[in-house]
Parts: structure tokens; C-alpha cells; sequence
């Protein structure tokens, strides 16, 4: 009788955060850490147009550079090989483009702004996983990440993935961005990602979900928290994507919206150098603990 008693206690210590009613009883118990622009941050670090430019930049290198996996988009648009390789450029001279050396995202994001950023075991003790400045060198005011993630309006259903989930941020509005790469949060994403996909165009891009990222920037939800002996040298800054943003280009964008027949910008957040940032550097930002 006793070792089925432990058996049970066993089985239960294995299933028990599998139910709801434990899960919903226990939920005021845990601390969880909710990232989030405070409101003193509506004044914004830089302009959107500046966020703009930087996205908008990197993006296109990322595009050329990748041009052999982008046939279908560039056969369905004659305009956009015009508009990277030039109107003027000849036949023989595209296929030599094709050719040429093909790099690797981090190289392109070096090559454009003059820094690479990855993710690395972080220098704080017991922090997991942080972002570091790899190479180069980041200008204060520079974007230097992403946060990516399933953007939810206010009352769309996010409980079950907030359950243990360090990856929620906040924004100034009450928008909510699940930034956490793993379990039910990656499933939500990559349903969304695909149902949004228009032939060859994606609205969005699922490789921040990987350990290789076509987007390079896109690591901001493993920035960790400051702390008394390491300042912030980032901070969240709020940036509403236009209309008029490049359709070839939002396969880059590391953001979705959950509800699809909802029409409004989509809302990204990206990390700002609140000082000149040096090779080597982790990445610290400003978000506080809450009590859920």
C-alpha cells in the first residue's frame, strides 16, 4: 500500500499542472515578469521614420541577399527586380548577381549597420539566456532588436499561453506580445503565420522560432532586466508598421496579429540604444516584476 501511495504521489507531481482548475487556483501564487513601455516612454527615443528607415534598410539587404529564394515573389513583381537590380540592369548581368557570394544574416546586418547582435549565455548568474553586441560597434539611438512575437488585442484569448510564460510585454495601449518561442505560444504563431500568407507573399517571418533567425534582430525577448550593477543600455520603443510598408519585405517582420479580421497597423517593438554600445556588451533593459 505504501508504494502505490508513492506511486500515486509520483504520478501526481508529473500531471498535476496539466489541469486547469490547479493551474487557475495556484496562478496568484506565481511571480511572473511582464516587459513593457511605461507611459513616460511616449515620447519616443527616436522618430518612428527613424525606426522605419533602420527596418526598412536592413530588410532590403536581406532581401537581395537572399534574391535565390525569392523567384516566385520577384516573377510575380517585374517592378521589384527593377527596383533592387536596377531598371537598366541586363539579363546576364542578374543571373551574375544570382551568383555572387551569398551571406549569412548576421554578416548582412553587419554589413548594413555596422553590428551584429546573438544570442548567448548571459553574464548574470542564473539569467539563462541574453543578448550580446557580437561585433561592431551600436550607436546610441540605434535600433539594435526586435521583440518578436503574437501581437493580441486587448480580451483576446492569451490565458493559457501567459501560463509560466516569462515572454509577455506589454505595450503603453494594453496590446500584449507573446514573445515565447516554445509550446502552445510557437503553435499560436505559426498558425497565425500561415494563415496570413498570400501566395508567395508571408506576412511574417516564423525562423525567430529557430536558433537561425533571417531576421537578425529578432532575439529582444531574450534582452534581460537590469540590475544594480548593470544599467540599462536599451530601452522598448513602441512602432506601428505602416500601410505603405513593402509587401516583399513583411517576410522579415518577427510580428503577427492573433485576430486576422482586425484591420489596424501591426504593432512592433523594437530596442533602442540608450548609449554608444561596444563589441562584447550584453543587452540590459528596464522591465519590472508584477504579481499576477
Amino acid at each position: 500500500a505504501a508504494a502505490m501511495l508513492r506511486e500515486l504521489r509520483r504520478r501526481w507531481g508529473s500531471y498535476k499542472y496539466r489541469f486547469v482548475p490547479w493551474l487557475a487556483i495556484n496562478l496568484r501564487r506565481q511571480r511572473r515578469t511582464l516587459r513593457y513601455v511605461p507611459e513616460s516612454s511616449q515620447d519616443k527615443i527616436i522618430a518612428d521614420e527613424d525606426v522605419f528607415e533602420t527596418l526598412l534598410k536592413t530588410f532590403k539587404a536581406l532581401f537581395i541577399n537572399d534574391f535565390s529564394r525569392q523567384a516566385d515573389i520577384l516573377a510575380l513583381l517585374p517592378e521589384v527586380r527593377c527596383q533592387y537590380l536596377g531598371q537598366k540592369q541586363s539579363k546576364a548581368n542578374a543571373c551574375n548577381h544570382q551568383s555572387q557570394q551569398v551571406f549569412s544574416p548576421e554578416e548582412v546586418l553587419f554589413n548594413t549597420l555596422g553590428f551584429t547582435v546573438s544570442r548567448d549565455r548571459s553574464s548574470l548568474v542564473s539569467a539563462g539566456t541574453g543578448v550580446f553586441v557580437t561585433k561592431g560597434f551600436v550607436p546610441k539611438g540605434t535600433v539594435v532588436s526586435m521583440y518578436p512575437g503574437t501581437v493580441y488585442r486587448k480580451h483576446e484569448p492569451i490565458f493559457f499561453q501567459s501560463l509560466g510564460n516569462p515572454f509577455i510585454f506589454r505595450c503603453i495601449d494594453g496590446i500584449l506580445i507573446d514573445g515565447n518561442d516554445k509550446g502552445l505560444s510557437r503553435s499560436v504563431y505559426r498558425s497565425c503565420s500561415r494563415r496570413d500568407q498570400l501566395g508567395p507573399f508571408q506576412m511574417s517571418d516564423e525562423s525567430w522560432l529557430t536558433a537561425t533567425p533571417q531576421n537578425p534582430l529578432a532575439v529582444g525577448q531574450y534582452v534581460n532586466n537590469c540590475s544594480h550593477e548593470r544599467a540599462a543600455n536599451v530601452c522598448y520603443q513602441e512602432f506601428d508598421v505602416p500601410g505603405h510598408f513593402p509587401v516583399e519585405l513583411k517576410q522579415y517582420l518577427p510580428n503577427i496579429v492573433y485576430s486576422h479580421d482586425i484591420e489596424s497597423h501591426l504593432r512592433c517593438v523594437v530596442l533602442v540604444a540608450l548609449r554608444d554600445i561596444k563589441q562584447g556588451e550584453e543587452l540590459f533593459s528596464n522591465y519590472y516584476t508584477v504579481v499576477s
